[in-house]
C-alpha cells in the first residue's frame, strides 16, 4: 500500500521539530492517530481549527506555514508576500510596456526613414517645380498643387519641414546649406539664394538646401540670352 501523499512532508516538519515520530507528535499536539493519519492525506484544512492550532503548536511553526506544507491548495500568501508579488508584478509590466514602446518608436522611425528615401527625389525636386509652377498659373503642374497638400501636412506630422524656401535668400551655413558649384568659395554668412530646398527632421538633417551665390545665379540666368546674341551673324 503508497504511503499516504503528505507522510513525507510531515515527517520533515517533524524532524525540524525535534519530533522522533508519529508518536511523539500524537503525545506533544494531543491529536489522535486518526486525525494525524487525515492530515497525512491532506484533509487538514478540512479540520477544526482547534486542530490546526494544535498541530502548529506541537511543530513550532505558524498556522499558516503549516497550512501550506499538508494542503493540497496551498492558501493564498499573506500580505507581505502578496505585495511583493504585486511589486515583481508590476516591475515586469512596466518593463515589457517600455520594451514595447522602444520597439513602436524603432519601428516608426524605420518606416518614416524608408518612405523619405523613396521620396527623396520628389522632395528635392518638387518645391522648385511648385515655385515655378506658383510663378506661370498657364502651366500645367499648377493643377497639381492642391493634390501634395495631404502628404506635406503627413511630413508636418512627422515633425519634417524644409530648410528655406526657394528664391529665398540666405546667409550660407554649411551646416544646412550646399553650394551647387563646389568652386566656389563658401565662406559661411555669405548671401546665397536657394535653389533647392533642403529637410530636416527634428534637430537631425536630411538633406541641405542646395544654394547659390546671388552674383552667380544672376549670370546665369542673363547667360541664355547673352549666347543668343554672340551666335548672331556678325554684318
Amino acid at each position: 500500500m503508497p504511503n499516504p501523499p503528505y507522510r513525507s512532508t510531515l515527517e520533515q516538519l517533524m524532524q525540524q521539530a525535534g519530533i522522533a515520530d508519529l508518536e511523539t507528535l500524537q503525545q506533544a499536539s494531543g491529536l489522535s492517530a486518526w486525525q494525524l493519519s487525515r492530515i497525512q492525506y491532506g484533509l487538514l484544512p478540512k479540520m477544526s481549527v482547534e486542530t490546526l492550532v494544535q498541530l502548529a503548536k506541537a511543530l513550532n511553526l505558524p498556522l499558516a506555514v503549516v497550512l501550506n506544507h499538508l494542503s493540497r491548495e496551498p492558501l493564498v500568501p499573506t500580505l507581505p508576500d502578496r505585495q511583493a508579488e504585486i511589486e515583481r508584478l508590476t516591475a515586469d509590466y512596466e518593463r515589457l510596456e517600455m520594451q514595447l514602446l522602444e520597439q513602436r518608436e524603432n519601428v516608426k522611425e524605420e518606416l518614416q526613414q524608408e518612405v523619405l528615401r523613396i521620396l527623396e527625389p520628389w522632395l528635392l525636386q518638387w518645391p522648385t517645380a511648385a515655385a515655378a509652377a506658383q510663378k506661370n498659373p498657364q502651366w500645367p503642374a499648377v493643377k497639381l498643387l492642391p493634390l501634395v497638400r495631404p502628404l506635406a501636412n503627413l511630413l508636418k506630422q512627422w515633425q519634417v519641414e524644409a530648410i528655406a524656401v526657394v528664391g529665398e535668400t540666405v546667409l550660407f551655413d554649411p551646416q544646412w546649406h550646399q553650394l551647387m558649384e563646389s568652386e566656389l568659395p563658401s565662406e559661411p554668412g555669405t548671401p546665397m539664394i536657394v535653389r533647392y530646398v533642403g529637410y530636416r527632421q527634428g534637430k537631425k538633417l536630411l538633406y541641405r538646401a542646395k544654394v547659390s551665390p546671388i552674383a552667380v545665379t544672376t549670370i546665369s540666368t542673363v547667360e541664355p540670352v547673352t549666347t543668343a546674341s554672340s551666335s548672331s551673324p556678325t554684318p
